[in-house]
């Protein structure tokens, strides 16, 4: 369930199984509320704008490439592609630019043509470099830098180095003062008729045995239900055939759940809100059937920072995207943690536009990873992944659905009944199991 450590990942998690955790006092008054802290960036519920006309999508391509090109600009001594046109042949250049087009020539090299606000520019990848695998990497609509000499005639870039926006090496997550845990799921599914529904109710009793009181926070990264029409055929294979019964019998569940224990949530591709991304976060309909605990409800993705940690919360529909289109060595759906590590590197949770995702246009491009988090949650895979890109946690917390019959026809095995804990002091993680 683990990617394998790179020179680039370290994975430094425990696996615990809670078959005996079932025991010790009840969890109530856990901590000291006066510790606890949580802080909301980056929720644009209430806040869209978008109407689907073409300056709207111009303004979001073009605060992208505004912000993601700041965080490339101090590594290379780049120029507008306009100027490039202007240079001397045989002369050393650099551009940032958006990724517009990627194709093989005759020869097997590769060409990329970059794009900024001044035009578009030819880059040549010769298949014997050493960064050559780096291309299988590329996302139309990512923003990139590249380092290289100008053909004779200046109208193509020769690249001798690539960069992406990435995660400084020299990056140290932020820890809690005190040893505070939350628990990190994902994809629960109340609606379907393989919600577990029993593996649900043996984690929430975990939750008030002695074996959990240190977990104060619940994070749930998306699709609280099954939703209605999601996929073909999905009225077969439902429990509750009405989205509204779904979510009240999912509150039902979340009261379960120890009342002293601070939940923040945001919506997926199941839920009754928007699909395409950024999602915000539920009607206040839907916000007054989940009413148990005054769960925080935000949008997906959010930033959310418990008691100094940041955990970026995605829901994760991208990791599709990069599963597809990238070699079988590089991202799977086995180790979804591994996806997750080229969104980091991209700093953009959704970067190609116009093939698996649906994206909205805005006047903010709310997906841009601007801040490094200390911990990554994304679900949607129904897998279970973990490790530590540049000392980023990277969670894709599994699900708690059984197999359906629709995953069972697109090769889908999901991990399911799985809750990691995270101490917040240290982000060592325990994944604890209830099927």
């Amino acid at each position: 369930m683990t990617g394998d450590p790179t020179d680039d990942t370290e994975t430094t998690v425990r696996a615990t199984d809670s078959s005996t955790a079932f025991e010790g006092a009840d969890g109530a008054n856990r901590g000291d509320a006066a510790h606890r802290s949580i802080e909301i960036a980056n929720d644009m519920t209430g806040q869209s704008t978008g109407t689907g006309e073409y300056d709207d999508f111009v303004d979001v391509f073009r605060d992208r490439f505004e912000r993601l090109s700041g965080q490339l600009r101090g590594r290379v001594n780049h120029r507008p592609t306009d100027t490039l046109e202007s240079m001397g042949g045989n002369t050393d250049a650099a551009i940032v630019g958006m990724v517009n087009d990627i194709r093989s020539t005759a020869s097997g090299h590769w060409l990329v043509e970059l794009e900024d606000t001044a035009g578009t520019f030819p880059c040549l990848v010769m298949k014997d470099r050493e960064f050559a695998d780096l291309v299988d990497e590329l996302l139309l609509d990512e923003v990139i830098a590249v380092e290289g000499t100008l053909a004779d005639d200046g109208g193509i870039l020769f690249v001798d180095s690539l960069y992406f926006p990435d995660v400084p090496r020299t990056f140290e997550p932020s820890t809690a003062d005190r040893h505070v845990q939350a628990a990190l799921i994902s994809d629960i599914h109340v609606g379907s008729q393989e919600f577990m529904t029993e593996a649900w109710n043996r984690f929430a009793n975990w939750l008030h045995t002695e074996a959990a009181e240190a977990i104060e926070y619940l994070l749930i990264a998306g699709d609280m239900v099954e939703g209605v029409g999601v996929y073909p055929d999905q009225d077969e294979e439902l429990d509750i055939v009405d989205i509204y019964e779904q979510y009240e019998q999912f509150s039902e569940h979340l009261k379960a759940v120890p009342g002293d224990i601070e939940i923040v949530m945001i919506p997926g591709n199941h839920d009754a809100v928007r699909l395409a991304e950024p999602q915000p976060g539920f009607t206040e309909e839907l916000r007054d059937i989940m009413t148990a605990h005054d769960a925080r409800i935000t949008s997906n993705p959010s930033t959310v920072t418990i008691e100094g940690v940041s955990v970026l919360m995605y829901h994760g529909v991208s990791l599709d995207e990069i599963i597809a289109e990238f070699p079988d060595e590089k991202a799977t759906y086995e180790e979804p943690e591994k996806p997750m590590y080229h969104l980091l590197k991209k700093r953009h949770v959704a970067p190609q536009y116009g093939g698996h995702m649906r994206l909205a246009p805005e006047e903010k491009d709310y997906l841009v990873i601007d801040e490094v988090p200390d911990i990554f949650h994304t679900g949607h895979v129904h897998k279970l992944g973990y490790g530590k890109y540049r000392n980023v946690l990277a969670i894709n917390s599994g699900c708690w659905q059984a197999q359906t019959d629709f995953q069972k026809s697109v090769n889908i095995d999901p991990d399911a009944g799985y809750a990691p804990i995270v101490d917040l002091d240290t982000l060592d993680t325990t994944i604890r199991k209830f099927y």
